[in-house]
């Protein structure tokens, strides 16, 4: 890979990391034009890595809180002081944390038939026989936008939104739970973890500045994971770390850092002047064109931008 190259897919990590359109389904679309297919599992989680230190830098102040709020609370249990009913916001949102993270654990059950574990099996529709997965993953994500956006106005949810326009202020068990399922499904490229998760808590009549925050710290340890599960079957294959082209991965992680901070701003400024559309109507046009595109690649046998065939 080459340094443009790793440039290129750094700048689409940042800027559809956080922005709802799926960084995992724009990736496979950019290396699918590009004919790039060596270690695309290791350094998409490496660009992951650096979208991370992104989210940790913007919201560097609540994540201090909820690390305090989480020693206060473990004193609090151990001492017998605990009381769910009195928690504070902080407490409350680490709480919904956890719960949030416990449906990630499905990704682990076994897929019969296969001999593999869900998430590996999902892994397979990264590949360029699957590319038509990643078109309908991306319609999902703007039917799911739509929704949300809708619910958000008041469209779908006419009496709790008249009654509390602005949504809920608080997670809820249920809505947490609800975003952690809708989480899973985002591991399919092309459906948006941030849009999806988003459009859930909207749904659900959670603030719609409260819920993004939420499902962005909640990519925090979803990203840690990742990333360590993909070491670790790096370390395990028989090439280990020395197929790896270190410099390409760090530029990679770096450009990935500046351009997902930026994109986070970005993003949270769009929702709040209730621009959500734009991302509903490009989900919709780019999903349509990777299904034509599928269509015709599946016709021919071979990559429509670099003439390869298809495995």
């Amino acid at each position: 890979m080459s340094i443009i190259e790793a440039i290129i897919q750094g700048v689409v990590q940042g800027l559809t990391e956080f922005l709802p359109v799926s960084s995992s389904g724009h990736l496979t679309i950019t290396q699918h034009i590009m004919g790039v297919t060596d270690n695309n599992l290791f350094f998409n989680v490496m660009l992951h890595i650096g979208t991370l230190v992104a989210v940790c830098a913007f919201y560097y102040k609540l994540i201090w809180r909820l690390i305090k709020a989480f020693f206060l609370m473990i004193a609090d249990i151990f001492r017998g002081r605990f009381k769910w009913k009195t928690m504070d916001e902080d407490r409350r949102m680490l709480i919904m944390l956890v719960i949030g993270l416990l449906p990630l654990f499905l990704l682990f059950l076994p897929v019969p038939g296969t001999g593999m574990k869900l998430k590996d099996f999902v892994e397979t529709f990264e590949t360029e026989k699957y590319f038509i997965v990643v078109g309908i993953s991306l319609l999902i994500t703007s039917l799911l936008l739509l929704l949300g956006n809708m619910c958000a106005q008041g469209y779908l949810a006419s009496k709790r939104h008249k009654a509390n326009p602005e949504g809920r202020m608080s997670m809820t068990v249920v809505d947490a739970i609800v975003v952690g399922v809708v989480q899973c499904f985002a591991t399919l490229p092309g459906v948006s973890r941030s849009g999806s998760t988003l459009a859930a808590g909207q749904m659900r009549g959670v603030n719609k500045q409260k819920a993004l925050d939420y499902t962005f710290i909640l990519a925090i340890p979803s990203i840690i994971a990742a990333a360590r599960l993909e070491f670790k079957d790096v370390l395990d294959s028989p090439e280990g770390l020395s197929s790896v082209e270190i410099l390409p991965v760090i530029v990679g992680m770096v450009v990935a850092a500046f351009v997902g901070y930026f994109s986070i701003v970005l993003f949270k400024w769009l929702l709040k002047t209730d621009k959500m559309y734009i991302f509903i109507i490009y989900t919709a046009l780019v999903g349509a064109a990777v299904v034509a595109v599928s269509i015709i690649e599946m016709q021919t046998g071979v990559n429509l931008f670099t003439g390869a065939a298809i495995g």
